[in-house]
């Protein structure tokens, strides 16, 4: 598999569904070629599937972001293959509802090391390429629930508050060496994440911001001049918070 160097190309973490694969197939419609994460094979497969029919180059990485310890190894490996990363998204991320005083530390850490330190790490491995070719846009996916507080949603504001920080550092850090840094923070998205054992909300889903919808925000975060960057961008369903 060979990477041109005159076309962009793209790390998408959680790129199996959801924001990430809306985002995987927004990107390939542009022409930016995809190194998509997740921890499902199949899922991944199917998705590269969607995005090899508009001629992107496209590889998919079955990883489990949580081990944390191996995540920064393996972004570099990436690096190392494809050799031209232009951008990261990093998407990844574990919804988590439970009440302060019942979350056990095993499960804060769990979301702490999914909705931060993953994100940290995948920085990290992308970051000394993205320095040496003086360019780069990292996209920080965090939530409203960063600044607008709900209860039972404490461990996982904590997680993408401190993401939105992190992001902000970062920012700051690397503008001069010509790496943008943008956060958004979607509203609730209809998303499988509705889905998993660790969330307990009712919800009106219909209501909820369709991935896409996020996807083509991410899009065209990605796709502005270089000299130009959106730092940070909330986007909601237009009724406001469910």
């Amino acid at each position: 598999m060979e990477y041109s160097p005159n076309q962009r190309t793209a790390i998408i973490t959680g790129a199996s569904s959801g924001i990430g694969k809306a985002t995987a197939i927004a990107f390939a419609k542009s022409g930016i070629n995809l190194c998509l994460i997740s921890r499902s094979e199949a899922k991944l497969q199917a998705v590269a599937d969607i995005v090899s029919e508009y001629g992107v180059k496209v590889k998919i990485v079955s990883a489990d972001l949580a081990e944390v310890s191996k995540v920064k190894a393996n972004i570099e490996a990436i690096v190392h293959e494809i050799g031209n990363i232009d951008i990261l998204v990093n998407n990844a991320g574990i919804g988590y509802t439970n009440f302060l005083r019942e979350t056990s530390l095993t499960d804060w850490q769990e979301v702490l090391n999914l909705n931060l330190t993953s994100v940290f790490q995948c920085v990290m491995g992308v970051l000394p390429h993205m320095r040496k070719q003086s360019r780069g846009t990292i996209i920080n996916v965090a939530s409203i629930a960063a600044s607008n507080y709900f209860p039972e949603w404490g461990t996982y504001a904590v997680s993408k508050a401190a993401l939105v920080t992190f992001s902000q550092c970062l920012a700051l850090e690397e503008r001069s060496n010509g790496i943008r840094v943008t956060t958004i923070s979607p509203g609730s998205v209809n998303t499988p994440i509705w889905d998993t054992e660790t969330v307990q909300a009712d919800l009106n889903r219909s209501a909820m911001l369709k991935p896409e919808t996020v996807a083509q925000t991410i899009l065209q975060a990605v796709l502005l001049p270089q000299e130009a960057v959106i730092e940070q961008l909330t986007i909601t369903p237009s009724i406001g918070a469910l």
